[in-house]
């Protein structure tokens, strides 16, 4: 009698079910060393965390923290700089070389036609490894994520990083996985159009870049501003301790606004002289206030989510419509 492909094999022992069948095994076994390489980075980074954090509560209980106010430069050590440093990097890493290789990989190498050619569709084999692309980078995004925010929040006052700046901003909360996938996503469009490999991955480095570079000039749009006025010789509200400052200006009682530096002079006298000359009695602030901080985040995140989803839904079409 002769064998098909679906005997058991003459063995003596039943094979194993397998956890994955089909065109999820498929993919998973294509994409094993990426995929265990993000899994790698993933429980490593949260260990380097774990002791980072560790060793900085350490140092801080023998400054005598948070009893003695300490300045954040002093507890900027090499380890905090290589965990944000290695954070920021994170969502142009996967975007360079798991996006930019995911579709163009294949395509140049001949296997998109190869597997396109069986019973399974080119909308079908495509949307198998986004689900899985996309899995791994949200849960390594946001496992990584929440250890740094769990590092961040107690310790804030002593990080050398504004809540606002990208290494806190961009590192906490729901923002990190949303710009991974963003990214990712891209180099996945970038990669399918372009169809080469090192081309792709060249490209998507670039726009990468770009994107790091607008992205930081809109984090500070993303809530409204607000505003305090106090006396021209008060002490500072308490509100602006962990605020973002935006503008600063100097006001006078009828609620007129000049430059911070219109009463800047050379000597006392001349300052003074200034002041009561165009009678400023306040000083008026616009700020962002660290209260602000969660629903920023979770604005960015939704922000990201859309542009993915376009992105995700033109690759599904193109695909669907034209062959790879």
């Amino acid at each position: 009698m002769s064998a098909t492909l679906t005997d058991t094999p003459r063995t003596g022992r039943t094979p194993r079910p397998r956890l994955l069948r089909g065109l999820n095994w498929l993919v998973v076994r294509q994409h094993r060393a990426a995929l265990l390489s993000l899994l790698a980075v993933t429980v490593l980074g949260s260990i380097w965390i774990v002791y980072q954090r560790g060793k900085m509560s350490q140092a801080l209980e023998a400054a005598g923290w948070p009893d003695k106010q300490l300045s954040q430069p002093s507890f900027a050590s090499t380890g905090l700089s290589l965990t944000v440093t290695a954070l920021g990097a994170l969502p142009v890493i996967l975007a360079v070389f798991l996006g930019a290789t995911l579709i163009s990989g294949d395509q140049e190498h001949g296997t998109a036609q190869l597997i396109t050619t069986q019973s399974v569709s080119r909308r079908r084999w495509v949307t198998v490894k986004l689900a899985w692309c996309y899995g791994a980078v949200i849960v390594s995004g946001a496992v990584l994520s929440a250890f740094f925010t769990w590092w961040w929040k107690p310790y804030r006052s002593v990080f050398p990083s504004l809540w606002p700046e990208g290494p806190v901003f961009d590192n906490t909360g729901p923002v990190l996985p949303a710009l991974g996938l963003f990214l990712t996503a891209a180099g996945i469009t970038i990669g399918m159009l372009l169809r080469r490999v090192l081309a792709s991955m060249a490209v998507t480095f670039v726009f990468a870049a770009f994107v790091e570079v607008v992205w930081g000039e809109l984090r500070v749009l993303l809530a409204p501003s607000r505003m305090v006025t106090y006396p021209l010789d008060g002490d500072m509200p308490a509100r602006l301790s962990e605020s973002h400052e935006l503008d600063r200006w100097i006001g006078s009682a009828d609620g007129h606004l000049y430059g911070w530096g219109l009463c800047a002079k050379t000597t006392e006298a001349a300052s003074d002289t200034c002041v009561k000359e165009h009678g400023i009695v306040n000083n008026v602030v616009e700020y962002l206030g660290y209260d602000q901080m969660p629903a920023m985040q979770w604005t960015a995140a939704g922000i990201l989510l859309v542009a993915t989803a376009v992105l995700t839904a033109f690759t599904l079409w193109r695909v669907s419509r034209s062959p790879l």
